[in-house]
């Protein structure tokens, strides 16, 4: 017998109907038919008996739609039935019966409208709902309690709201006390309208929805939003819009965001501070971010989602400065770059994390921020969900509050006061790599490499972007990220550069033998080495890779430099250390805080450096030998 899940089950009726069904043929009415249907079944308004005739379980579902409609009047017009023919309700029932519809851990909506996003609804639309792992994990982390008020400011299709709905039911709260406790605005009509019918599944009664603009506080008509607005709110989820394209709030109204204004840093005071001048635009996740603060009352607790980037690049520091100083900040969650993936070319590989902040108004002395890094959950590339979840376990490790655990990438405590350089992304503070040098403080020494910089042991440069127009217009090699592999260059180089070309560069990046070429920035690749030998000089390298030349040989060699920079710690650090630029990673500046393993023992030293050195000759002269047999073959 077949195992069903919900997305399994949707997706098994959408086929269905999309073969079977008389009279409907688009994924929109289709998906509009089903959830009249999921109204009536998950409110057990359907009474069918097993071996029912098609007719009889169609006429059930019909006489239940009408108690629906009194209901939901908003949802549905007075005059809709349910369109489907008799078979397909019947179908459709019996799948129903095979999923538990009202597991609290699931949203039937949402898997319901993901299955239909394949063909006319597909493309932006797919982006809509903030994947169930991460609006389970924010709710249960939150905990909503009876009474409290909740509000979403860009709710979307209502994820964040129905899911606390569900979670508030399930700890006793009746429909009615659910419905007054909580409130969603969203600017698109289709999506604020799925919101209602995303919460009436739970409370079967019209909600506190409002298609309106947040941010410039005016409904779709102009006129205000109907329930009162700052300091109002105990719990604020959300996952606003991000994007450096979206553009939002008219001048007037950023004026009365300070997160809107250009903000100096201030050498003397360390601080950065405020100017007078507002900045040329605002990224909508900022402005969200404070329009949050805003709408907690003190002491008031946030959910939301925001990019990685937000909270770990320079550009944005006094973002972070301006949230630790308006709130303390409880967990931090790193999430894995497919957790926006649908399927297919939908969604997002936007690298994001999961913040929840205490809104107050002094500063707590001693404060600890819970942070993990997960790297299961979600979905794939290919848009499948992944079987494994580390989401639960890091949600029992923040609600744990014993300090003698061990902490490892699924849960560990950082002081609020020691959060460095504005940096809060979780992998930055990741405990393992230091673990791992912590390990070896017997036997090695611990090198720090802006140390060995500043001291003139070794220079670290960057090269050159030589523009697509020269891909192709010679044979000297142009060595780009996806060349470096296993401690060597590529026998053939993707793309290749003319002689005049090659000379326009090769003084400035003035390669030698001996130096290492490092990846800088990537997704997979960073850190990865490669060392110049005697036939790579005669190269250009890009502007994503690193060079590292050793100036005093007899301090470090370039092949002990090689191994400790290949090094289990060093890759772990590398890892917690790069940060999302545009839509890359990159270690950047960074690097410049990598603690290298050296053993103390120059015999082990030595042993290392022998040891890389054959390695590399041996896998230099061979690829030279295949390199020449190439050319041989065809010579006269």
């Amino acid at each position: 017998m077949k195992k069903y899940t919900l997305s399994t089950a949707f997706r098994d009726i959408r086929n269905y109907l999309a073969g079977k069904a008389v009279g409907i043929t688009r994924d929109r009415a289709l998906l509009h038919e089903v959830v009249k249907c999921l109204f009536c079944n998950i409110n057990h308004l359907v009474k069918t008996e097993p071996n029912f005739p098609a007719k009889k379980v169609a006429q059930s579902y019909n006489k239940a739609f009408k108690k629906i409609k009194n209901r939901v009047p908003d949802l549905f017009r007075d005059s809709e039935e349910i369109d489907l023919d008799q078979e397909s309700i019947s179908y459709i029932h019996t799948i129903f019966l095979k999923v538990d519809m009202e597991d609290p851990h699931s949203d039937p909506l949402s898997e319901l409208y993901q299955a239909f996003v394949g063909t006319d609804i597909r493309g932006n639309e797919g982006q809509f709902f903030t994947p169930t792992e991460a609006v389970r994990w924010l709710v249960e982390a939150v905990a909503p309690r009876k009474g409290e008020k909740i509000v979403d400011p860009a709710c979307g299709a209502g994820s964040f709201l129905s899911f606390s709905a569900r979670y508030l039911r399930a700890k006793g709260a009746s429909r009615r006390e659910i419905n007054s406790s909580i409130f969603g605005i969203e600017k698109d009509e289709y999506l604020s309208q799925l919101a209602k019918t995303h919460i009436a599944l739970t409370t079967l009664s019209s909600s506190n929805i409002v298609c309106a603009d947040s941010i410039e506080r005016k409904t779709k008509g102009n006129g205000p939003i109907p329930f009162e607005f700052d300091g109002q709110f105990d719990i604020v989820l959300a996952n606003p819009p991000f994007g450096a394209r979206i553009k939002v709030g008219t001048e007037e109204t950023r004026k009365k965001f300070d997160l809107a204004y250009k903000w100096h840093f201030n050498r003397t005071t360390g601080r950065y501070e405020k100017t007078d001048s507002l900045a040329a635009s605002s990224t909508p996740q900022i402005l969200f971010l404070e329009l949050c603060l805003k709408l907690l009352r003190n002491g008031g607790r946030m959910g939301i989602v925001v990019p990685e980037s937000m909270i770990a690049n320079s550009t944005s520091s006094h973002v972070v400065q301006f949230l630790i100083e308006n709130a303390d900040l409880d967990a931090v969650i790193g999430m894995p770059e497919n957790l926006f993936k649908t399927s297919g070319k939908g969604g997002t590989h936007t690298k994001t994390c999961l913040l929840i902040a205490t809104k107050r108004q002094q500063l707590t002395m001693g404060k600890q921020i819970f942070m993990a890094e997960a790297k299961w959950c979600g979905h794939d590339s290919r848009g499948n969900l992944i079987p494994h979840n580390d989401l639960p376990v890091i949600l029992d490790n923040f609600l744990d509050t014993q300090d003698d655990r061990r902490y490892n990438r699924l849960g560990y405590r950082v002081s609020q006061s020691s959060i460095a350089n504005h940096i809060l992304t979780p992998r930055y503070y990741n405990p393992e790599p230091q673990e791992e040098l912590e390990k070896l403080s017997d036997s090695h020494e611990r090198i720090s490499l802006k140390m060995l910089v500043e001291d003139g042991i070794i220079e670290i440069k960057t090269g050159d972007e030589v523009g697509k127009l020269a891909y192709g217009t010679g044979s000297i090699p142009f060595v780009r990220t996806s060349d470096i592999s296993n401690w060597e260059i590529k026998l053939d180089p993707k793309h290749g550069i003319s002689d005049e070309i090659y000379n326009q560069y090769k003084d400035r990046q003035d390669i030698r033998e001996g130096d290492i070429l490092m990846v800088r920035d990537g997704t997979y690749l960073i850190g990865t080495c490669a060392y110049i030998s005697k036939y790579d000089t005669k190269i250009v390298f890009q502007s994503h890779l690193y060079k590292i030349r050793v100036n005093k040989p007899e301090v470090i060699s370039p092949f002990l430099l090689l191994a400790a920079l290949s090094s289990k710690p060093a890759i772990g650090q590398i890892q917690a250390k790069r940060f999302t630029q545009d839509i890359i990673d990159s270690l950047g500046n960074r690097i410049y805080e990598l603690i290298l393993p050296i053993p103390k023992d120059k015999k082990k030293r030595d042993k290392v450096e022998r040891m890389v050195r054959q390695s590399i000759n041996d896998r230099v002269e061979s690829r030279e030998l295949a390199r020449r047999a190439k050319l041989e073959i065809t010579a006269l």
